[in-house]
């Protein structure tokens, strides 16, 4: 041993084994090549909730990576947003694998997601499965889940595969990978069962117990547990008006041809996508002049509208859409912001962290809302409000007077809430919930959950209006989707109309605009991990100039070049 200046240093025998730290500082070690499962299963073997995945050194990894050298691992739980999109994941390769061993050459269609938690499923090419069928695929489902079977994964020659999607008549699969620049394919396989699936897996079906099969005409339900809730099903719900936007969701993309995303790209490429973005906005236009509409049909009563969604729906564009179509049936719009009612800072309720909660409905002065609500709806004149955010105080504005064909507009997160206007008769309030319901799957299996939609969305306008980096999007994205579980989510069935603001071409416009951004996200960790799924989402589309989105798009809100971006209704 020899030391210099201090430092000691002496000859070892080469470790043939791996040391793997968790974030509590205990340490475990293992042969090298020893799969991830078995560090993860004796450092979290008294945990209630399962880990469904790790992060190696700030990379997410399946259970089944084998470990070759020393590294950082902090596991991923069926609670931690990665780890249920693996459980979902997982859980539908099994029902998939399942129903090809019970019917074969029987496609299925994993259409849309359910607010209780759950995938609508369709099935191609036969009538649909009855009660009695769903109880024998479930039966097999939980056959196999005992059997823990491993669910492992193979490098393919891409042309094999195409070969193999073509013989089972997997032509959105086939469409798909026709492109593919690599020559080989990762597919995933449950017994004799291979398939393509987006993301990770689960390395058995030991993991899967937590899932139910529901009748639900013209399809059925593949049930899954929720992230507050990870080892329990929620209570089944009905949910008649989202059930409504998906079914016209559905029938929009037969309209316009594009029922995947190969269909997108083969519009770009073959230059018709300018024909898919005009019908698409017509459908919008449409639907926009159809509330416009029922709102007029019903002005002896409607004096109040309601408009809420979550973060990136294009709330504030509809709302200017639908302002111009009231005007065209002679309505006048007064748009009110809620804004300007917060109680005063030193009485905003607080979270458990001791700091002010602005998205409570209590950090509302809910009186004074609605009293002046009722003076405006009565003829009154009124002294508007104007809270100013950095004193934490509110004052008084301009005075106004509305007459008899004049309506309110009420944007903000609150507007389904009963709570929110208890003075107000219902006859005179109608409810918009407004949402990008919807998103374009990339084949039969593979959905695209419509919360990335919207936080790619946000990605871009929060860089586009507010200089923000795509890093501070992602850090305040779990605190929205927080907001939104609680104060919009559980009322979405209050509306008397959805709105579905989702574009089937949209993600052919954002790709070019949201990747540089992404890309900027260097450092290992959670948001790494995070832009790098995105990342890879995005690369299955053919980007689409945004040049040819009209001025007045909903997507225009995220894009910039808006020509509602200044336009105040009534003014």
């Amino acid at each position: 041993m020899n030391d210099v200046k201090g430092k000691s240093i002496w000859r070892a025998e080469p470790r043939t084994t791996v040391q793997v730290q968790f974030p509590d500082r205990r340490t475990f070690e293992a042969p090298r090549g020893t799969p991830l499962e078995v560090y993860v299963k004796e450092a979290c073997s008294s945990s209630e909730v399962p880990v469904i995945a790790a992060s190696v050194d700030g990379e997410l990894r399946e259970l089944a990576y084998p470990l070759e050298r020393d590294a950082q691992v902090t596991p991923i739980w069926l609670s931690d947003s990665d780890g249920v999109r693996i459980y979902r994941r997982s859980l539908a390769f099994l029902m998939v694998a399942a129903i090809s061993e019970l019917y074969p050459g029987v496609h299925i269609v994993i259409d849309h997601s359910v607010p209780f938690g759950g995938y609508f499923c369709r099935v191609l090419g036969r009538e649909m499965f009855s009660a009695a069928e769903l109880e024998l695929i479930e039966e097999r489902m939980r056959a196999i889940v005992a059997e823990n079977a491993s669910i492992t994964k193979e490098r393919v020659p891409i042309g094999d595969a195409l070969a193999m999607f073509m013989q089972r008549g997997q032509d959105d699969k086939a469409r798909l990978f026709s492109r593919r620049s690599k020559d080989y394919l990762v597919l995933y396989r449950l017994h004799q069962y291979r398939d393509y699936f987006y993301g990770y897996m689960v390395p058995s079906t030991a993991y899967l117990p937590h899932f139910a099969l529901r009748l639900l005409p013209p399809g059925f339900i593949l049930q899954y547990p929720r992230r507050h809730r990870p080892t329990e099903l929620l209570p089944y719900q009905e949910y008649p008006r989202l059930n409504t936007v998906f079914r016209e969701y559905s029938d929009w993309l037969q309209l316009l041809g594009v029922q995947d995303v190969s269909c997108l790209n083969e519009a770009v490429e073959r230059q018709r996508i300018q024909e898919i973005i005009l019908v698409s906005e017509a459908l919008h236009e449409g639907r926009i002049a159809h509330i416009a509409h029922e709102i007029a049909r019903q002005r002896e009563q409607v004096r109040l509208v309601l408009i809420a969604g979550p973060s990136a729906s294009g709330k504030t564009t509809f709302s200017k859409r639908l302002s111009v179509q009231l005007l065209a049936h002679g309505i006048h719009p007064f748009p009110l912001a809620l804004d300007d009612y917060f109680v005063d800072r030193d009485k905003t309720p607080c979270d458990e962290k001791g700091e002010y909660d602005f998205e409570v409905l209590e950090a509302l002065d809910l009186v004074y809302f609605n009293q002046q609500l009722l003076a405006m709806l009565e003829g009154k004149p009124v002294a508007m409000p104007a809270f100013d955010f950095r004193s934490g105080k509110r004052s008084q504005g301009r005075e106004v007077q509305l007459g008899p064909d004049h309506v309110i507009l009420v944007e903000g997160i609150h507007g389904l809430n009963p709570n929110l206007v208890p003075a107000i008769p219902k006859e005179w309030v109608y409810r918009i919930y407004v949402s990008a319901l919807t998103q374009l799957n990339i084949d039969r299996h593979n959905r695209v959950p419509t919360t990335d939609t919207r936080l790619i969305r946000r990605i871009v306008r929060d860089a586009t209006f507010r200089g923000y980096r795509a890093e501070e999007t992602l850090n305040r994205w779990e605190s929205v989707r927080r907001g939104e579980k609680r104060h919009i989510f559980p009322y979405q069935e209050h509306a008397d109309v959805m709105f579905n603001s989702a574009l089937p071409y949209e993600m052919a416009v954002l790709k070019p605009l949201a990747e540089p951004l992404l890309l900027q996200i260097k450092s290992p960790g959670t948001r790494r991990v995070e832009s790098k799924r995105l990342l890879a989402f995005l690369e299955w589309f053919t980007a689409c100039p945004p040049d040819m989105v009209p001025g007045n798009s909903i997507l225009r809100e995220f894009i910039g070049g808006s020509i509602l971006h200044d336009y105040v209704p009534g003014r």
